[in-house]
């Protein structure tokens, strides 16, 4: 294949005769001295291009994302949206054990509560009203923050905390978030063209999975689940159990409930749903710790993952 890449696919010049040869960018199999030299060749190289094209596509849409660790305990970020708060002082998103655990003084006595409202990770006082959050908020989006971005266009997007509701400022900010880093602002887009709003964007599908799919690579869940959802709707079993044993692995339980609907129904196999179980349980381990189910029964049972 190197030999392949060493020269033109449209006229065999090598390097030292045409310059710099460029890859095809869909595909990466071959390369070209020029534009007018990948026109040229288009007919003979399209079918292997779009074959290949979808199989690079696959490689890193069915790549188990990285999970993401608390700053203070070091221990995996639970996927539940409940596990993980974003502190609007400094921009850290801890989880919730170190968020609800008490803060000791050098001496080892707990502090008084006044003390307890302190942000876990940069010891600033919570804010108090919601005057004061947006006021917080605004200071994170004008530092360039994608989740104090985000943030903002929910908010547009509900109509909340003083700001009239504009669903396309909230897609103007959801892009700009995600265009930063912060790619679970993907998941509110697709969720937008997936049911579409009037006035604003109609129902597109196709955009819809391409904004998911962003979402799902960059660990996403409930983009994740989405995908797996739309490919059953489709018949195409396979890519939804892949889906959803991604989404298991990251700690999804109602991905786990997929396929284990599907092998009480005979749509999955024994190991499919043995594999799924462990995956769960394995993350179940990973995240798991005393705070954290402290927390979960000082906020009266909530469920942090």
């Amino acid at each position: 294949m190197s030999d392949v890449l060493s020269v033109c696919a449209n006229c065999g010049k090598g390097e030292e005769e045409s310059g710099n040869l460029k890859s095809c960018t869909a595909c990466k199999l071959v390369k070209y001295c020029n534009r007018e030299c990948q026109i040229s060749h288009r007919s003979q190289h399209k079918k292997e291009c779009r074959k290949r094209a979808v199989e690079l596509h696959d490689e890193m849409l069915f790549k188990q994302p990285t999970a993401e660790d608390c700053p203070i305990c070091f221990l995996r970020i639970p996927s539940l949206g409940s596990g993980s708060i974003y502190q609007i002082c400094c921009g850290k998103v801890i989880c919730s054990g170190c968020f609800h655990a008490p803060v000791f003084d050098n001496q080892g006595n707990e502090v008084d509560n006044e003390k307890q409202n302190e942000c876990a990770f940069c010891r600033v006082i919570a804010p108090k009203s919601d005057e004061e959050i947006v006021k917080r908020m605004i200071k994170r989006v004008d530092a360039g923050d994608p989740k104090a971005i985000f943030s903002q266009g929910n908010y547009y997007y509900d109509g909340t905390c003083g700001y009239p509701q504009d669903i396309k400022k909230a897609l103007e900010l959801w892009h700009r978030a995600a265009e930063l880093g912060y790619v679970n602002a993907y998941t509110n887009i697709g969720q937008v063209y997936s049911n579409g709003r009037v006035r604003v964007v109609e129902v597109d599908k196709k955009k819809a999975i391409h904004y998911y799919e962003l979402a799902a690579m960059g660990g996403n869940v409930r983009a994740r689940y989405n995908l797996g959802a739309n490919e059953a709707r489709e018949d195409n079993l396979d890519r939804a159990i892949k889906h959803w044993m991604i989404g298991t692995k990251s700690g999804h339980n109602e991905s786990l409930k997929k396929i284990q609907d599907l092998y009480s129904n005979g749509y999955a196999t024994k190991e499919d749903y043995t594999k799924a179980l462990q995956s769960y349980q394995t993350y179940l381990g990973e995240i798991k710790s005393r705070q954290r189910d402290e927390a979960a029964e000082f906020d009266e049972g909530n469920r942090y993952y």
